[in-house]
């Protein structure tokens, strides 16, 4: 029997690069465990800013945090570079477009969400940049017109995607990203699993769909990401 596990998320949120590789472990080990992904939209529109030094200042202790309670990497390209450069944007929009045409050319959305966060935070590219978007689609043997296709395809729905998931996210009482909850309704605290993948997807296998989200977890509100402790 498949157990469906819905996935809110968004491109730019630091704690959802956090839950990465408990996400792909649970991918990769569980095939009976169904993860859909739910895109929130969190630095699109209105949201989208240009690096200045104040988003800097404000993003780096957040990302330090994460970095020391995840093990993920948060490379000199990213906090030198990227976080200095007052030409890039940070826009939740074009790489969300990505992670949905991937699966709609038959592709993995979560290796695709994968691939953008690591071009983010590792190597400090601009992950709005639709060229730079098409550079890691043909790095997971996508064509580049197939994919630029699917791109523009999925820009046409991508507004009512990011309603209906800030609506789900209202209902279920989800304060923000990531979040991960059963079908049935019980969200998850992925916030005493980072780092320890494989312990995550033991501990999936064996719930039943009871509540278990905590007060103290971690999270990026569609406002950015908040410093909360695990």
């Amino acid at each position: 029997m498949v157990k469906r596990l819905d996935y809110y998320f968004d491109p730019l949120c630091g704690w959802c690069y956090a839950a990465a590789p408990l996400l792909q472990a649970l991918a990769e080990q569980s095939p009976e465990i169904e993860i859909v992904l739910h895109a929130g939209g969190m630095m699109s529109g209105e949201r989208r800013q240009y690096v200045t030094p104040a988003l800097r200042d404000y993003v780096m202790p957040h990302d330090q945090r994460i970095a020391a309670l995840s093990g993920q990497v948060f490379s000199p390209a990213y906090f030198d570079g990227l976080l200095r450069n007052s030409q890039a944007v940070f826009d939740s929009t074009p790489p969300t477009l990505a992670i949905f045409a991937a699966a709609a050319l038959g592709g993995s959305a979560l290796k695709m969400l994968e691939k953008i966060q690591q071009a983010h935070y590792q190597q400090g590219r601009q992950i709005a940049d639709f060229a730079v978007l098409l550079d890691l689609a043909a790095e997971l043997d996508f064509t580049r017109p197939a994919f630029e296709q699917a791109m523009q395809h999925e820009a046409t729905t991508i507004a009512a995607h990011f309603a209906q998931t800030q609506q789900d996210m209202a209902q279920h009482d989800l304060r923000g990203f990531p979040s991960l909850r059963f079908a049935e309704g019980a969200a998850i605290n992925l916030g005493p699993f980072l780092a320890q993948p494989d312990a995550f997807v033991a501990w999936i296998r064996q719930q039943t769909p009871v509540s278990l989200l905590t007060d103290d977890a971690a999270f990026c509100s569609p406002q950015g990401c908040e410093p909360k402790g695990i």
